[in-house]
C-alpha cells in the first residue's frame, strides 16, 4: 500500500503531457499484450484495444472477456493499475478546469478574441456600460481591466477580466488591445483628487494610443481644463464626468419632458436610437435623403456632428459624409438592407 501511495504521489507531480503520454503507452502496450495472450478471444488488435478501454473505464460490456488464467491475471492487473491511471487523468482534468476558473476569477488569463470592447477601471458607470453594450449585441465580448483581484461579473460568459495596472503594456496586451474595437477609460473613483484621476486616465490613454492607435478610445474626464491634454494624445472622444448629468438635470427642470427624449437617445433600452446609415447613390442633396428616409420611417439627424443639415436641404451631400438617423431598430435594419 505504501508503494502505491508513493507512486501516486509522484504521478500527481508530473506534468499533464507526461501523464498523458504514459497512459497512452500503457493502453497501447496493454492492448498488444492481451491480444498476444488471447488472439482467438479478441480476433484483432483493435478489439483488444477496445476491451482495455472499457475495462479501465469500469464499463465492462461483457462482449469480450479473458478466458485463460494468464488473461484473467492480466485483467486483475488492469483493475489495479489501469483504473487508477484513468482516475488520475480524470482528476487532472477536473483540476485543470478548476484552475482555469480560478485564474479567470483572479484576472490572470489573457484574452485571445478580437473585435471586443475594453472597459478600464471598474465602477457603477462601467457596470452600466456593460449593460448598454450587451443591449446592442448580447454576443459582444467585453474585457474589463481593473486593479482589483476579483472578477466583478464572473457569472457572465461574454465578460472577461484582466487584473493589473491598465497603463502597463503587459496588461493591455493581455487584454489584446491591438485587436480591440474600442476602449473606454472611466475615471478611477477610488482616487480622491480629481486632477489625479485625470492624470491616471491620461497615462492610460497615452499607453493605448502608443500601442494601438487604431483603436477608438473614449475617456471620461473629471476636469474640463484637462481636455487639451487629452486632445494632445489624440484621444478619439472624451466625456466630461458630471457635465452631462448637470445639463440633463437643468433641461428637466426648465423644459418638462426634455430629459425623457434625451434619455431615449442615450440608451438603446428605451425607445428609438441613433444609427449611422450607408450613403445611397440616388441621394444628391440632403433634402432628397431627408425625404426618402422620412418615407421609410426615419428622421435624418446629422452629418457627423453637424446638426444643422435640415437647414441645408438644398446643398449636395459631400463625399465622405456620415449620415445619422433617429429610428427604431427594425427601420434601421430595413434601411441598411
Amino acid at each position: 500500500m505504501h508503494f502505491i501511495i508513493r507512486i501516486s504521489t509522484k504521478m500527481m507531480r508530473l506534468r499533464k503531457r507526461v501523464i498523458g503520454l504514459i497512459i497512452l503507452i500503457f493502453i497501447v502496450m496493454s492492448a498488444t499484450i492481451v491480444y498476444l495472450l488471447e488472439p482467438n478471444t479478441f480476433g484483432n488488435w483493435f478489439n483488444a484495444f477496445y476491451w482495455v478501454m472499457t475495462t479501465m473505464a469500469t464499463v465492462g460490456y461483457g462482449d469480450y472477456f479473458a478466458k485463460t488464467d494468464i488473461g484473467k491475471l492480466f485483467t486483475m492487473f488492469l483493475y489495479i493499475f489501469g483504473i487508477g491511471l484513468l482516475s488520475l487523468v480524470i482528476g487532472k482534468v477536473i483540476d485543470s478546469i478548476a484552475e482555469v476558473q480560478r485564474r479567470r476569477g483572479a484576472g490572470t488569463l489573457s484574452f485571445r478574441g478580437e473585435d471586443h470592447v475594453i472597459l478600464i477601471n471598474w465602477s457603477k458607470k462601467a457596470q452600466a456600460a456593460v449593460d448598454e453594450i450587451l443591449c446592442y449585441s448580447s454576443k459582444s465580448h467585453i474585457v474589463i481591466i481593473d486593479e482589483t483581484g476579483n472578477h466583478p461579473l464572473e457569472h457572465m460568459d461574454h465578460v472577461h477580466f484582466i487584473s493589473g495596472d491598465p497603463s502597463s503594456d503587459e496588461i493591455l496586451l493581455k487584454a489584446n488591445i491591438t485587436g480591440a474595437k474600442a476602449a473606454i477609460v472611466f475615471g478611477d473613483t477610488r482616487i480622491d483628487e480629481a486632477s489625479l484621476i485625470d492624470g491616471k486616465s491620461l497615462l492610460i490613454a497615452s499607453s493605448i494610443e502608443r500601442i494601438a492607435p487604431q483603436v477608438h478610445t473614449t475617456v471620461e474626464i473629471m476636469q474640463e481644463k484637462n481636455i487639451q491634454n487629452f486632445r494632445h494624445v489624440q484621444v478619439n472622444e472624451f466625456v466630461l464626468s458630471h457635465d452631462a448629468i448637470s445639463r440633463l438635470a437643468v433641461r428637466s427642470a426648465l423644459q418638462e419632458g426634455n430629459s425623457e427624449v434625451i434619455t431615449q437617445l442615450l440608451s438603446r433600452q428605451y425607445g428609438d436610437d441613433i444609427y449611422e446609415i450607408p450613403l445611397n447613390r440616388d441621394w444628391k442633396t440632403y433634402g432628397e435623403a431627408f425625404q426618402d428616409l422620412l418615407r421609410q420611417g426615419a428622421t435624418l439627424l446629422s452629418d457627423r456632428s453637424d446638426l444643422s443639415i435640415n437647414r441645408k436641404l438644398d446643398q449636395p451631400i459631400p463625399e465622405g459624409a456620415r449620415l445619422y438617423i433617429v429610428s427604431d431598430e427594425e427601420t434601421y435594419k430595413r434601411i441598411k438592407g
